[in-house]
């Protein structure tokens, strides 16, 4: 019969006349592994001042990608990988600041029952945090630490103003650790800071001092070329892009503030004749006013958008850049997830799916479809609607047949 295992860690025992046990190291069943080249033994502790008013800018370390593998004493965890997040909460989030989520889980159905989402249903018990998107709050505010959100792949920080004492969670920011200071500039720039720059606006002095991992500014208090998280579409509302792990976008280019309505001649030369030159036609001026009022944004996909300058954004990159490469291990794994299996529509009967049915593997020479017969792949998506399903007559050029002997 086995014996069972007994944790020998500093153990005490009740006898006076023996010494303690002394500590043995734990048998470990995970081992860290780094897929792009090995990780120091003396790694360097992050130097943070706690007591300064914002975050260090974040560090851009060689280190590639960490992750944690497992020893395989059961199938499950033979192909479990997982990033290393050592630094996240242990225990449970703030009760007041979650609510549960009930109604929420129905696998995928609508209010009549019908299944509008596919591969949806089940999962673990989960409570919702409230994260806070559009951080209205001025004043300096303290990381208490970093959480694990089962709703989100990217982690949330609890914050703490140091003014009011009150505490919210917002996105977290790659590098972002316990014990550092975050500031929001959505409600305009302080008095402190003010008094810094002279009273008047420093772009060099004003991004030295805002621009920094984890404040939330508006866009166009962001300097050019930038990495930032949780950008907002409209002004006055949260953050809604970029708020994925591992994302982030960029600002590209900025609009001149100042509106031309006429350009007039040039006077620093009056011996030039005087020439008059055309005004500024409608579609220009609102041309100029929109770039004017608006930013030039680059999202994670590569998209280019304008945004409003006073929409919000977070300097960094978005927490858990690592998340793409985790493998689950086992499908349990994906069922704790609401995540239910796919099944390809080669496998299923004809009456459930148009590639179903045959004898063998084999879609019915066919071309491809959804479960609702609609063409999907081929670039069927992409292509404009004139060009769907239309035939195109092409006439033959004249003169390019066959000569025949004896005809010019």
């Amino acid at each position: 019969m086995f014996q069972p295992r007994i944790a020998l860690r500093g153990i005490r025992l009740p006898f006076r006349c023996l010494p303690s046990v002394p500590s043995v190291p734990a048998r470990r069943f995970a081992s860290v592994i780094n897929e792009l080249e090995t990780p120091p033994a003396n790694s360097s502790t992050s130097s943070i001042d706690p007591t300064a008013s914002f975050a260090p800018p974040p560090t851009r370390d060689s280190a590639g990608v960490v992750l944690r593998t497992y020893t395989p004493r059961t199938p499950g965890v033979r192909h479990l990988r997982r990033p290393v997040n050592d630094h996240l909460w242990k225990g449970r989030p703030v009760h007041r600041l979650t609510f549960p989520k009930k109604g929420h889980a129905k696998g995928g159905r609508n209010n009549t029952g019908r299944v509008t989402v596919r591969h949806m249903g089940g999962g673990h018990k989960r409570r919702i945090r409230t994260v806070d998107f559009l951080r209205m709050d001025a004043g300096p505010h303290l990381v208490e630490r970093v959480e694990y959100d089962p709703g989100r792949t990217a982690h949330i920080a609890l914050l703490r103003s140091k003014e009011t004492s009150k505490l919210s969670y917002i996105l977290a920011a790659d590098g972002m650790r316990a014990g550092e200071t975050v500031q929001s500039y959505m409600a305009g720039i302080p008095e402190d800071l003010w008094k810094s720059m002279g009273g008047t606006v420093d772009p060099g002095v004003l991004a030295a001092r805002t621009a920094w991992r984890g404040n939330c500014l508006p866009l166009h208090m962001i300097p050019v070329g930038t990495p930032m998280f949780n950008v907002g579409l409209r002004a006055g509302k949260g953050g809604q892009l970029c708020r994925s792990a591992g994302t982030y976008a960029t600002v590209v280019a900025k609009g001149s503030g100042s509106r031309q309505t006429a350009i007039e001649p040039d006077q620093s030369n009056p011996e030039e004749p005087e020439t008059e030159k055309k005004p500024l036609s409608q579609r220009e001026r609102q041309k100029q006013e929109r770039l004017a009022q608006h930013i030039t944004v680059r999202l994670s996909s590569g998209e280019t958008r304008l945004l409003h300058k006073d929409c919000c954004a977070t300097i960094g990159v978005a927490s858990n850049p690592n998340y793409h490469y985790t493998q689950l291990g086992k499908a349990g794994r994906s069922r704790w997830l609401n995540i239910r299996p796919t099944v390809r529509g080669l496998a299923m009967n004809a009456m459930d799916h148009p590639h179903g049915g045959g004898r063998g593997k084999s879609k019915g020479n066919v071309d491809p479809k959804s479960p609702w017969g609609i063409p999907t792949k081929s670039g069927y998506k992409t292509r404009p609607k004139w060009k769907i399903n239309k035939a195109v007559v092409v006439p033959r050029p004249r003169n390019q047949g066959k000569r025949r002997r004896g005809y010019n």
